[in-house]
């Protein structure tokens, strides 16, 4: 791949995969689920964009430190900052930031599926989702979308996008917040238990006892527009 990139098909395809493959797991219906989807979506186009339409990470970069990092040029293997970074000087593919990236994207999307059908089965018991992923973090879905867009900026990071994440993940805490202040006055008992033993977007793992109190936290469930979860 030379340094004109140019490879837009590349672009618009891998976006829309990623894009559309989420959007099965996540199964977005509120005006809250599709920000989420959209703030997801602006930055897999951004990252496919260098990736193969113009590299203007490299680009930036490559006057500034190329004489420093001489692989730090606009070839799709030089686009692999990190390695570029530490010197790696065999496939990209099998470097260490890159074996990271597939290990944190596949939690990614196994958090947001595995969280999916764990609400979809506490909706259809009219009961607070505690279990699973929930009783790690409160918002195990948008932990996963940050999760994947981590395993990104591993394998690829741009100054785009190194831009985005951390307004993004600003944006997913707003997002949680104004959930929980919803669910909070609809059931401030049960969520307020909930709440006190479970992180909003840190996980921590459960031990016996604050597991067992937040198992008590059962309430039923609210409306599709005004669940503290991603709706079914």
């Amino acid at each position: 791949m030379d340094q004109s990139y140019g490879l837009w098909p590349l672009v618009v395809i891998n976006s829309i995969l990623l894009v559309v493959f989420a959007g099965s797991f996540f199964h977005p219906h509120t005006r809250r689920d599709w920000t989420v989807m959209g703030a997801y979506s602006a930055f897999i186009v951004a990252l496919f964009t260098e990736m193969y339409g113009v590299p203007l990470t490299i680009y930036l970069l490559s006057g500034w430190l190329g004489s420093r990092f001489p692989a730090l040029q606009a070839t799709h293997s030089g686009g692999h900052l990190w390695n570029d970074l530490i010197g790696w000087k065999g496939d990209p593919h099998v470097s260490p930031f890159h074996l990271a990236s597939y290990a944190v994207l596949i939690a990614g999307f196994w958090l947001i599926s595995t969280a999916w059908t764990r609400l979809l089965r506490s909706v259809k018991e009219d009961r607070l989702a505690t279990t699973g992923p929930y009783a790690w973090v409160r918002h195990p879905q948008y932990l996963g979308f940050l999760a994947i867009m981590v395993g990104f900026l591993l394998q690829w990071p741009t100054i785009p996008t190194l831009v985005m994440f951390p307004a993004l993940v600003y944006v997913y805490w707003r997002l949680a917040r104004t959930e929980e202040r919803e669910i909070a006055a609809r059931y401030p008992d049960d969520w307020t238990a909930y709440a006190a033993n479970v992180r909003r977007l840190l996980p921590r793992r459960p031990d016996a006892d604050r597991d067992q109190t937040v198992r008590r936290a059962t309430t039923t469930s609210a409306p599709r527009e005004a669940d503290h979860h991603v709706h079914p």
